[in-house]
């Protein structure tokens, strides 16, 4: 998902593998995430979607005034936040312990790479398996 202030930034789903940089994005007022080597295309994470950074993730913390935070935290997991506000920003990362931070408040430059995607969803249709007879009741049964 791509968070609603940059629905007019053209978009792509992320892949795994695929190398990020936190940007800030013409027309926007909203920071997310693009591809390498293609600023003005917003990659689209969504919940669930595992990242690497190249070093610990720093970001404004609002609470503290807007200063700049280290986290030291080099991981994450994509989540989606304040979905009850419409006009809030959703696209958050959270990390191992917990702690989150909103995309838009990364700092801009920093790499990640997507080490997982989400499961589908979907299940796996399978045909069901035929119950098994053991040996002992096929020598029950050949004895009658």
């Amino acid at each position: 998902m791509c968070d609603y202030s940059l629905h007019g930034v053209a978009s792509r789903p992320a892949r795994v593998g695929d190398k990020l940089v936190s940007t800030s994005f013409r027309n926007s007022i909203t920071r997310g995430f693009a591809a390498s080597g293609q600023p003005d295309v917003a990659v689209c994470l969504m919940p669930g979607t595992e990242l690497a950074f190249d070093g610990d993730v720093e970001g404004h913390v609002l609470l503290q005034g807007g200063a700049m935070r280290n986290f030291g935290q080099k991981v994450a997991r994509f989540r989606q936040v304040n979905l009850e506000n419409p006009v809030a920003h959703h696209d958050a990362i959270e990390f191992p312990n917990g702690e989150t931070i909103l995309v838009t408040n990364l700092r801009e430059g920093q790499t990640a790479t997507v080490l997982q995607l989400p499961s589908s969803g979907q299940t796996v249709h399978e045909e069901p398996e035929q119950p098994a007879v053991s040996t002992q009741e096929n020598l029950i049964i050949s004895n009658a």
